[in-house]
């Protein structure tokens, strides 16, 4: 991870979660993270906190609402006028809906395809645009997925959620392709984690209470932490290395 001390990465969906706990590894190793999401007031309480630790890296915050592509263009033509661009982007920001493939709402399918995959999509385009422009060829481009971009549970509530982080799962491979295509050394990966207990389950079941605190019971579950490491270690990875994707569950969940 030395060689990464002083690079920029943004991290979408940076305030709570495993985005907060991404940003904290990322500056804990030295880099200079602009950590996007709605709620800029979390955001600069994380900044704080990092900076309390007395890391050599730095949060910057920034507010974005990743349904609207004009404030992800604004952002990216902040970041290249104050920090020059991104050398590594994380597309972090996710979420999920309890709507059905039978009685759903659009509006909820909407916006999980929003942000789950053109959000996603368009971060994507413009780092790599960003990397092109100043010539950076080792920038790394990770997803954090879901094994529910691989496998379909038995659950009405996350059909629709499952065919979005399928779609990452084919993003992340077209991405590699075309990187490969471009003759560039720019590494793409997405990691795709079972069950961790975050925000994601009480907001799915924000009208089921019971539901939600239920959602993390049942087996010890991953932690937040958890995915920040496989990040590190993607990126710590040598530079002729590419990982497509890491697969993690907790050890008693079954699917």
């Amino acid at each position: 991870m030395d060689r990464w001390k002083g690079r920029v990465a943004l991290v979408t969906g940076a305030s709570v979660g495993i985005g907060a706990a991404i940003v904290k590894e990322l500056v804990r190793y030295g880099m200079k993270v602009v950590g996007c999401a709605r709620d800029l007031e979390k955001m600069q309480k994380l900044a704080a906190e990092c900076q309390s630790e007395g890391h050599s890296g730095v949060l910057v915050p920034f507010k974005c609402d990743l349904n609207s592509e004009e404030e992800i263009l604004f952002m990216f033509s902040a970041i290249k006028a104050q920090h020059k661009g991104v050398d590594v982007c994380i597309n972090n920001a996710g979420l999920a809906h309890p709507e059905s493939l039978l009685g759903g709402k659009t509006s909820g399918w909407k916006n999980m395809l929003d942000v789950n995959v053109l959000a996603l999509s368009i971060c994507t385009r413009e780092a790599y645009q960003s990397m092109k422009e100043r010539n950076v060829d080792d920038g790394h481009i990770i997803n954090i997925n879901s094994m529910s971009g691989h496998r379909v549970v038995h659950s009405t509530d996350v059909h629709f959620y499952s065919a979005t982080k399928f779609a990452v799962t084919a993003l992340t491979e077209g991405v590699r392709q075309e990187l490969r295509e471009a003759n560039t050394h720019i590494r793409a990966t997405c990691i795709s984690p079972g069950v961790v207990k975050t925000e994601f389950a009480p907001r799915l079941y924000s009208q089921n209470t019971d539901k939600a605190a239920g959602a993390y019971t049942k087996f010890k579950p991953l932690e937040a932490i958890d995915v920040a490491n496989a990040v590190t270690y993607v990126l710590g990875a040598p530079p002729h290395v590419q990982i497509g994707d890491i697969q993690m569950r907790p050890v008693e969940q079954v699917l």
